[in-house]
């Protein structure tokens, strides 16, 4: 299995300008003869080197900075094997995502199939589905959902406790500030694990330490009662949030827009929320920030949303923005049935886990 790959990496600060470089070999095998094998570094997300599949060979060699988090793929498939550059000559099949080099490089292959192949192989089934045999199946679907997720936190878990003293953690700090949230991983890192002074760590530290600041200041909402707006729905009638929220049901006000990578991939969360709890009295408003009509109609069509859809179609000037503060989607308000907001930013296992503390199982 493999990490993803051809994705934005976060925003991430400039190497540093002396950093010791060690020589990297690798010798590669792939069935996709003709296509381009791409050596990314996974802190800037950039291509460090390449090289072509020629009779189900490749190969490629050259200098980056010594334990580098590096990413080996070809462009066309969305997965990729990683593994840090230890100067170590290494032997990777594409086709397997195998590899054979240092002990280190092998135990983090291991981790990732571990970690990643849950999701990966759910979403590769959703994908080959069609969309009226995912109707059908959306109970199990969501069922699915949570069971690879729940793997991916346990195998993250995993990881950081066994291998608090090697660089491995560094490759699945995101997948742990997701999975396990903010607060578990501010608790790791005071215990200044190894790996803390690896760079992508350190920048990531930096960057979390500054969503946490935004975080904070978003939060200030929580506690208050709603503030009410006014947009149109896909019929260009206008509603007030007022019409749904404070009403005697628990909802989600949910921040998204077609166009929104992450918010696409976190919508069969809510998707599976929204099946397992409406009945119990859990509704959800989706709040657009979209700019054409066309494609956020398609993506509520596509994506099976069978709540309220409201936007004014403006982008990151919608009303909604500004009442609420909301600077990066997906992003989320949890109302309760008196219109009191009790949470925000939920999402992933946090939504579930909140949901079920509400509802029970």
């Amino acid at each position: 299995m493999k990490k993803v790959m051809f994705i934005a990496a976060l925003m991430l600060a400039a190497l540093p300008t002396e950093a010791q470089q060690v020589k990297y070999t690798i010798n590669g095998i792939s069935k996709d003869n003709g296509k381009t094998v791409s050596l990314i570094d996974r802190r800037t997300n950039q291509p460090v080197n390449t090289a072509t599949v020629a009779d189900g060979k490749f190969s490629m060699s050259g200098n980056a900075d010594k334990d580098a988090l590096m990413a080996i793929g070809i462009r066309e498939n969305p997965w990729a094997t990683i593994f840090f550059n230890d100067g170590t000559p290494m032997t990777i099949n594409l086709n397997d995502s195998t590899l054979k080099g240092s002990p280190l490089n092998e135990r983090l292959t291991r981790y990732d199939v571990e970690i990643n192949a849950p999701y990966g192989n759910y979403m590769l089934k959703v994908q080959s589905m069609s969309e009226e045999e995912r109707e059908k199946k959306k109970v199990e679907l969501a069922g699915g959902l949570m069971i690879a997720v729940m793997k991916m936190m346990t195998g993250v878990e995993k990881v950081f406790k066994e291998e608090r003293e090697t660089l491995i953690p560094v490759a699945f700090i995101d997948e742990y500030q997701q999975v396990l949230g903010q607060e578990k991983f501010d608790s790791v890192i005071a215990t200044k694990p190894a790996w803390i002074n690896h760079p992508i760590a350190k920048s990531q530290v930096e960057y979390f330490a500054q969503q946490k600041a935004v975080e904070a200041k978003k939060n200030a909402y929580v506690g208050k009662l709603f503030t009410d707006l006014e947009e149109a729905d896909a019929d260009g009638k206008m509603h007030k949030l007022s019409e749904y929220v404070g009403k005697g049901k628990w909802v989600l006000v949910d921040f998204w827009a077609s166009w929104c990578g992450p918010c696409m991939q976190e919508m069969p969360n809510v998707v599976a929320a929204y099946e397992k709890y409406h009945a119990k009295g859990f509704d959800v408003v989706g709040l657009s920030f979209d700019n054409k009509k066309e494609p956020w109609l398609k993506a509520i069509a596509d994506k099976n949303l069978s709540w309220i859809h409201l936007s004014d179609l403006k982008g990151w000037k919608t009303v909604a923005s500004e009442v609420y503060g909301v600077n990066s989607i997906p992003d989320n308000l949890l109302i309760d049935p008196q219109g009191k907001i009790v949470a925000r930013g939920l999402r992933a296992q946090g939504l579930q886990n909140k949901l079920k503390e509400i509802f029970g199982e």
